[in-house]
């Protein structure tokens, strides 16, 4: 049963205005009756539109600048009233009360104007009340009512109208109130997540997270899964907010990945060129250089088997020499704050090389939370925006490292931190020379990243493996020696890792023996 309504009467209170006053002609046109308030109103108005203010249908003027409206029963009861039920329209007819079949309302702009940084005066401000209590009472009522909260439901609307000669069908009303409890429930949720973050209250009792669809993608981290890709109006750089020049659409897998991979390049000030290639949202190469050409090859020169249909994160504007070096192979995805023209010229003869750019790089120190879906449940956390100076390390060894040894234990420590536990990296001259990741045994992440440098050496005609000379960084501590050794047998000559096991003196006994220098953070980077 199509259930069809006809619409005879429509409420339009919008603050996004946009495709407003087509949709306001075409209503008027099927000789609907149209109410709506302030601005709204206003605009209508000075189109030439018959218009009928709230106040009229209440019998109250807006007040407290705005703050009251439509909280009204004349507008409540004309939603909310069932039209087959007696005693509902026998109380309409008692209190004058006039059905409204449409509700078009889209809310206060509060997620963008968090975005923008305002201040928490207008924060508030920007909260709307009668917005979400007429969305929901219009949703609730969908037998009778149908509800529009967003611009891109203006043409379907009316659509139906033609095809239904100005009525609407049960079907498409139900698809229309999951669609504005659904912003409502991000709405409040945006607004609670920014209240709890404003009163530093970051694990209230109840949780929410909302969001809009971006993508719906081809399928997720395997064909024969259902994906979607939802943006949740933080504004936080990255792949939400990043320009697509070229190439195909983007999947799951290229979404997770890119997102691992510019966070990772973020974690380098962009005075230092710096280059990222991320596999399966590992690192298999992270360079710096004295240009980004320079970066992106002595990233590519750590695994170039695992960087082959890679994504590639660059901590500053993609220029022609390195867009010359790039497409040499098959990448998948290139993110980085800008590319010049002669890059995106060289990068068209590549269609499904799909370029991302952004405005800036994301803030690795900024505040924010991660979240992770359990089975009943999810895991809440800040995001990992810790880092460590020089001033921080605590040397444990008879031997102090050395500048150069300090300044790549630093690297390798932000590197590991972007690496799945256990994770071991290699690092020589600020470059990866070997990276262990998600090993169940530190030991066995730190053989294998070692063993990857050994083939990577033979690859390039080189007589010694690549880690010879370098540092490591391991993410947590070396619950015994055996992880520290082995690294100390590839070549290594300095280690940073959190120190804090039971046997860190053995360790550290380990180290002084080898000649190692050691240094304690005191603090771990697990990353699951």
């Amino acid at each position: 049963m199509t259930n069809l309504v006809p619409i005879g009467r429509a409420l339009i209170s919008v603050s996004d205005k946009s495709g407003l006053l087509d949709l306001a002609r075409a209503l008027a046109a099927q000789g609907v009756e149209l109410i709506s308030t302030g601005g709204t109103s206003g605009m209508l108005r000075a189109a030439g539109l018959k218009v009928r203010d709230v106040s009229d249908v209440t019998g109250f003027p807006e007040m407290m600048d705005g703050r009251v409206k439509t909280l009204h029963p004349a507008i409540h009861g004309a939603l909310l009233a069932l039209r087959d039920d007696d005693e509902h329209l026998l109380a309409m007819a008692a209190h004058g009360i006039e059905p409204i079949d449409l509700l078009i309302v889209n809310l206060y702009p509060f997620e963008a104007t968090v975005a923008m940084g305002a201040d928490h005066a207008t924060c508030i401000e920007n909260i709307d009340i009668g917005g979400p209590a007429m969305i929901r009472a219009a949703a609730k009522n969908h037998r009778s009512v149908a509800v529009v909260t967003d611009p891109a439901d203006y043409q379907p609307l009316l659509d139906q109208m033609a095809a239904h000669n100005g009525a609407t069908t049960m079907a498409f009303r139900q698809k229309l109130a999951l669609n504005a409890y659904a912003r409502t429930a991000a709405y409040d949720a945006a607004v609670s997540g920014w209240l709890a973050q404003e009163i530093n209250c970051p694990f209230p009792r109840h949780r929410a997270f909302g969001g809009h669809i971006a993508q719906k993608l081809r399928y997720g981290e395997n064909p024969h899964q259902a994906a979607a890709f939802y943006t949740d109006g933080t504004r936080r750089e990255g792949v939400a907010t990043a320009r697509q020049w070229q190439g195909k659409e983007l999947s799951y897998n290229n979404i997770n990945d890119t997102d691992a991979a510019f966070e990772l390049v973020a974690e380098f000030d962009p005075g230092t060129p710096a280059c990222a290639i991320i596999k399966h949202a590992n690192p298999c190469g992270v360079a710096t250089g004295g240009s980004l050409t320079d970066a992106y090859l002595r990233a590519y020169d750590c695994d170039r088997t695992s960087a082959f249909g890679g994504i590639v994160a660059l901590n500053r504007a993609l220029d022609a020499a390195t867009a010359e070096e790039i497409v040499k192979i098959f990448t998948e995805v290139v993110i980085a704050p800008g590319a010049s023209d002669e890059a995106r010229a060289i990068f068209a003869a590549k269609k499904n090389l799909r370029l991302l750019t952004t405005n800036a790089l994301p803030d690795p120190r900024a505040r924010g939370l991660s979240f992770r879906q359990v089975s009943g449940g999810f895991l809440v956390q800040d995001r990992d925006a810790a880092s460590v100076t020089e001033a921080d390390l605590k040397v444990v060894t008879k031997r102090a490292p050395t500048a150069r040894e300090t300044a790549d234990l630093l690297f390798a420590w932000s590197v590991a931190k972007h690496v799945k536990s256990n994770a071991i990296v290699y690092v020589k001259d600020g470059a990866t020379v070997g990276v262990g990741a998600g090993q169940m045994s530190r030991v066995d992440s730190t053989r294998i990243a070692a063993r990857k440098s050994q083939d990577m050496a033979e690859a390039l005609g080189l007589p010694g493996p690549l880690t010879l000379g370098s540092v490591v960084a391991s993410d947590a501590f070396f619950p015994f020696a055996d992880g520290l050794l082995a690294a100390a047998e590839a070549g290594a000559t300095a280690i940073i890792q959190p120190g804090g096991s039971m046997r860190d003196d053995e360790v550290i006994a380990a180290a002084d023996a080898a000649g190692l220098a050691m240094v304690f953070t005191g603090q771990r980077h697990f990353r699951h």
